[in-house]
């Protein structure tokens, strides 16, 4: 069920049996030649809309406009403050807190939203203590069946950004863009990798001129319907089977 078409009497009657609900978080963000600007948002409603219609959870719409300052560059990208975003999350948080919605769990799936996540998570806890809702942080590529696949199907083309992973998810979802040009891009050593987890990367004239296609070592282009499809399904049934056993382990 999703709760922007769910009424307040279906909401209520869910949370008399779950009080649980689904966050997904995203960006609005240029993602390479091929890659839909929303393509972080619309991975993690692909998946979670997903897993909705195959098991009972709620599922709350995307949160989009968040920090993505590295792109800004590029045309078509929105950014917010990460100090703006992590507030309006904790809002939120606090928002569906006070529903009676006990476990949020969180559908992540841009790496620059994880820092002011964590952030506003802490600064809950501080504030309500026991009296909190259980918060989880799960980046959708993050599931082990996931990492799996994207691994066998591209290694160390799956690159940071622009990835064929998340391509293919919109390829199978949205739509396919056609390449201007199906040469790779520069690959990247385990150094920079390390060093830019997070999305930690640098202003925005200097991403775009050190990136100037978009891409940060994803060939995008190793994408493909019938990747997406495999992977839409296996994200799916992983947060179903985590969002399960996370509530249980915690009450």
């Amino acid at each position: 069920m999703k709760l922007e078409t769910a009424t307040s009497r279906e909401v209520a009657d869910y949370l008399e049996e779950c009080s649980g609900i689904v966050l997904p978080t995203g960006s609005l963000e240029q993602h390479g030649p091929i890659g839909l600007i929303g393509t972080d948002a619309l991975c993690v409603t692909t998946i979670s809309e997903r897993a909705a219609t195959e098991s009972t959870m709620l599922v709350a719409p995307t949160l989009c406009y968040t920090p993505a300052q590295f792109n800004m560059n590029f045309a078509g990208t929105v950014s917010v403050t990460a100090r703006a975003f992590a507030q309006l999350f904790e809002d939120i948080l606090r928002s569906l807190h006070r529903q009676k919605f006990q476990f949020i769990y969180v559908l992540n799936g841009h790496g620059a939203n994880l820092a002011p996540m964590r952030s506003a998570v802490h600064d809950l806890y501080l504030d309500l203590d026991d009296r909190a809702p259980k918060v989880k942080l799960r980046s959708w590529w993050e599931y082990p069946t996931v990492d799996t696949i994207r691994k066998e199907l591209y290694g160390h083309w799956e690159g940071m950004h622009g990835t064929p992973s998340e391509v293919a998810i919109t390829q199978a979802s949205v739509r396919v863009v056609e390449s201007p040009s199906h040469l790779p891009p520069a690959p990247l050593s385990e150094e920079f990798i390390r060093d830019h987890t997070g999305d930690f990367h640098g202003p925005a004239s200097e991403h775009a001129r050190d990136f100037p296609d978009g891409r940060v070592g994803s060939h995008s282009e190793l994408a493909s319907i019938e990747h997406g499809e495999a992977l839409i399904a296996a994200a799916a049934s992983a947060l179903i089977g985590e969002f399960k056993s996370w509530m249980a382990e915690s009450n």
